[in-house]
């Protein structure tokens, strides 16, 4: 494992935001959803993520979770992801999200 400075990881932009809407994502090559996320003064940013197994599109709605917000764009299909949503894979590599167990405003830095 390659170790960093503290100062390489106060780049990382890590921030909650709200999902206000989930889609269905037909175009990637691996299930998928595209979310619309509520990141408070940083704006509303897209977000795709391959997290089918464990939510449903009308689950994801209100959840709070934590992004990365400072990587360029990326294109994956006809899409461009604007954030990183974060999380964990299970036993059987199945991503979980990291999220939050506590409301809190939108935007906010891990810390």
């Amino acid at each position: 494992m390659e170790t960093i400075t503290w100062k390489d990881f106060e780049k990382a932009e890590l921030r909650v935001g709200t999902i206000l809407e989930a889609h269905p994502f037909p175009e990637a090559r691996k299930p998928a959803f595209k979310m619309k996320i509520d990141f408070g003064e940083f704006g509303i940013k897209w977000s795709s993520a391959q997290i089918t197994k464990h939510y449903t599109l009308e689950g994801l709605k209100g959840i709070q979770v934590i992004a990365v917000i400072n990587f360029p764009e990326k294109q994956i299909a006809n899409f461009m992801s604007q954030c990183l949503v974060t999380g964990f894979a299970d036993a059987n590599g199945d991503i979980v999200l990291a999220a939050v167990d506590k409301p809190l405003p939108n935007g906010v830095k891990l810390c």
